[in-house]
């Protein structure tokens, strides 16, 4: 007996990826792709998927914002598996048993255990709903997060500086940079990944593999070619910052450009 599922994420590289690898499940049948929060209610409620793989970060209506609009609808849940790049969204799916949830870049291991997981369970829609109401609550009651005091190595001294300080961080033979209105300078950490992990998801957005940019700290964004674009950015410099090919969707959705 095949199980109905949906795929939710803004970025078709990742809605991709995903339908590959469920490709080797063929319990699963993917009725459909969805690219953004209001879609992936609609769909939900026209498709009704039994399963729905379900982005945390999304811009506009986010994975808990869908969640909180389908319950105010009174619709029938399906059963949700998360995925995040950000580990603090999936231990608060998890500590509530929303099913399961995935890591980004997604495992072929991992994702076999969630859906053996989903073969075991075995809960009512009435229970879902129950423990979904709980994640909406957990969500928007969790105290605002501490913001990041960031190292900064320059002209041979080592300085504090707010994460909403920093303008944008680039990355260029293994060294990583932060760039803040006033100065430039290294960063203890080794990878962009790592240095994400610990920004606020809504404030920093990897806009291409090298740069990680504060969306409050951009300045202006420049049409190039082959309708892409390029940030310039508030630093002393006012750098101009590359979107990637895959991000650039994202930023006209964003903007409505």
């Amino acid at each position: 007996m095949k199980l109905s599922a949906l795929i939710v994420d803004d970025e078709q590289p990742a809605r991709d990826e995903l339908a590959f690898l469920l490709k080797n499940h063929p319990e699963i049948e993917v009725v459909g792709q969805g690219k953004n929060g209001p879609e992936a209610v609609a769909m939900i409620r026209e498709l009704s998927p039994q399963l729905v793989f379900l982005d945390v970060q999304m811009p506009g209506l986010d994975g808990f914002g869908v969640i909180k609009k389908l319950l105010e609808k009174k619709a029938t849940l399906p059963l949700f598996i998360f995925v995040t790049a950000y580990d603090q969204y999936a231990v608060q799916a998890f500590e509530v048993n929303a099913r399961d949830y995935l890591l980004k870049p997604i495992a072929k291991a991992r994702l076999e255990k969630a859906l053996g997981r989903l073969r075991r369970a075995d809960e009512t829609a009435e229970t879902n709903a129950e423990k979904l109401g709980r994640l909406i609550q957990m969500v928007e009651e969790r105290p605002a997060a501490q913001k990041a005091k960031l190292m900064v190595k320059s002209g041979g001294r080592l300085f504090l500086v707010d994460s909403d300080d920093v303008i944008f961080a680039s990355i260029e033979d293994g060294v990583i940079t932060l760039a803040t209105k006033d100065f430039e300078g290294q960063s203890n950490f080794r990878t962009v990944e790592e240095l994400q992990s610990v920004l606020d998801p809504n404030t920093f957005w990897r806009v291409h593999r090298s740069y990680l940019v504060n969306i409050n700290r951009i300045k202006e964004i420049i049409p190039w070619f082959k309708s892409s674009y390029q940030l310039k950015m508030e630093d002393r410099k006012q750098t101009s910052v590359p979107v990637s090919r895959a991000q650039t969707r994202k930023l006209r959705e964003l903007l409505n450009l």
